[in-house]
């Protein structure tokens, strides 16, 4: 497969950026766009078929099984990683290996209801507690040990607004690529 081709496959929404200026506005559309994600996903995987499940959104990438669950993990860890930078001066977070996760057995066979239903309450507690941050709050920060980046916690709203829309483009794309939508 070509590079050009790849890359669109890799990244349906292109890469993350973060907004030179971040308003009040923004902040409350991407809470909105997180309140709701977890049922927008649902609406688009609940009924798919087995076959469908275990269908790659690329090729060597994971089954679409492991695009949901791997949102449910990683959107978990985000608001871990809010958690730390609200309560610690700027703490270093933990990450995971990603790619070892998503091919753990749970990750490659476990119900998609699963993680839908973990998403849901995730979000449920995230938007909560984002809607109850103050200006001051949005600036707190942690740091990513691979990168020694500083992420703020207003940055990092933007961040998984744009994961999870780019995880759900990947199964949307891949659903309409084999004409099952």
């Amino acid at each position: 497969m070509e590079k050009t081709k790849l890359e669109e496959l890799r990244y349906p929404i292109g890469k993350y950026e973060v907004p030179s200026t971040i308003s009040e506005d923004q902040v409350l559309e991407w809470i909105r766009i997180l309140e709701h994600y977890p049922n927008k996903l649902e609406l688009l995987v609940k009924e798919l078929s087995t076959t469908q499940l275990e269908t790659p959104y690329r090729p060597d990438g994971w089954t679409v099984r492991q695009v949901i669950h791997h949102v449910a993990d990683s959107h978990h860890h985000s608001y871990i990683r809010f958690k730390w930078a609200l309560t610690e001066e700027t703490p270093v977070i933990k990450p995971y290996l990603e790619k070892k996760w998503a091919a753990l057995f749970d990750s490659r066979t476990a119900p998609i209801e699963l993680s839908l239903k973990h998403l849901s309450a995730v979000h449920a507690k995230l938007v909560y507690l984002l809607k109850g941050l103050s200006s001051s709050d949005l600036k707190r920060s942690f740091v990513h040990p691979e990168s020694q980046e500083s992420t703020t916690i207003i940055e990092n709203i933007g961040r998984y607004v744009w994961h999870g829309n780019h995880h759900y483009n990947h199964i949307k794309n891949l659903l309409k690529r084999e004409g099952w939508i």
